[in-house]
């Protein structure tokens, strides 16, 4: 029998997400420089990712 084409290894998967982990949203505010160390991980600003 065979598999059903939705339900493959996520390998296959490489959509672009649109949302950010917190720690990758602290990376990217890093890189830019609008993040100092200290600084809280709560109520970070919104951010794209980078494409």
């Amino acid at each position: 029998m065979s598999q059903h084409a939705s339900l493959k290894g996520s390998g296959k998967i490489t959509s672009k997400r649109n949302v950010l982990k917190r720690f990758e949203r602290v990376d990217l505010l890093q890189k830019r420089g609008e993040w100092k160390e200290g600084n809280r991980g709560l109520g970070l600003k919104k951010t794209k990712p980078e494409a």
